[in-house]
């Protein structure tokens, strides 16, 4: 069954109603470069991460400078997983890997050539359009036929991300059949706070022609 993280959460009440709705991750956004109502504190993240309930993975979601600042970061956060944005390079991703424990993510533009490279040194690959920057969270849907090539050619999972919404994320998971999907502004009431329907409508839009199949 094709797993459901919501991203971009800023409060207990949104973590609490994802975790409720039935999402398998929940994201966490901390320390990026570009204007985003999603971000929090690091200390906001740790308090947020404390909280999620067992068998739900908590996601750090970042735009690293250096392996060492994402170390030292998800120290204070102790997530379970580290989804890497940006400009960290397939090398030095793979050093990431070596000094965590938790599992690492790398978020990758649909388009881009090296992706068998992230994909030899990550646990997973988030396939989603990216702003100029590198980061996620657009808005923007992008070449589902390109996601599909990836996820039969990879031996790694992949999560689709990218302008998923309630109303399109079905047929997302019918024409991509990711591993996950992961949406933030597609189930938002404003920025960075989550409609608590739209999430629930997500996940059941993710999984329910799984279930009747």
């Amino acid at each position: 069954m094709t797993r459901v993280k919501i991203c971009g959460v800023t409060t207990a009440a949104d973590r609490d109603a994802v975790v409720a709705a039935g999402a398998d991750a929940v994201g966490f956004v901390v320390d990026v470069p570009v204007d985003t109502p999603r971000e929090i504190s690091a200390d906001r993240a740790a308090d947020l991460v404390e909280g999620v309930r067992p068998f739900v993975t908590s996601v750090l979601v970042t735009m690293p400078s250096s392996v060492q600042a994402t170390v030292r970061l998800a120290d204070r956060v102790e997530p379970d997983a580290i989804q890497v944005h940006g400009g960290l390079a397939p090398e030095y991703l793979g050093g990431l890997r070596a000094r965590t424990d938790a599992a690492v993510i790398a978020g990758i533009d649909a388009d881009r050539s090296d992706t068998a490279e992230y994909a030899e040194v990550a646990d997973a690959l988030l396939v989603d359009s990216t702003d100029e920057a590198g980061g996620g969270g657009t808005g923007e849907t992008h070449d589902w036929g390109r996601a599909r090539d990836l996820v039969e050619a990879m031996d790694v999972p992949v999560v689709l991300a990218g302008g998923l919404t309630p109303e399109n994320v079905g047929d997302a998971v019918e024409t991509v059949r990711p591993f996950a999907v992961d949406t933030a502004t597609g189930v938002e009431r404003t920025g960075g706070r989550k409609d608590h329907d739209a999430v629930g409508r997500f996940v059941r839009s993710a999984t329910r022609r799984e279930v009747s199949a």
